[in-house]
């Protein structure tokens, strides 16, 4: 896991850069990583902005840089 800021957001590698979301086969810019805290633990949730504007979220573990 990557360093949480005091803003809660994770400073991810991939940040700001064209990712691809695995689940969904999306593409779009990491625009950040929050942690959820729920009763099973905290789960962290990709936020990822595609050139439509409408962003989705998705399990951060999904996600992998886009091919050029």
């Amino acid at each position: 896991m990557n360093p949480v800021g005091t803003d809660g957001y994770e400073r991810h590698p991939l940040l700001n850069m064209k990712v691809r979301d695995v689940a969904s086969r999306g593409e779009g810019v990491l625009v950040a990583v929050t942690h959820e805290l729920h009763s099973h633990g905290t789960v962290r949730v990709a936020h990822i902005r595609p050139a439509s504007g409408v962003e989705w979220t998705t399990a951060a573990d999904s996600i992998q840089a886009a091919r050029l």
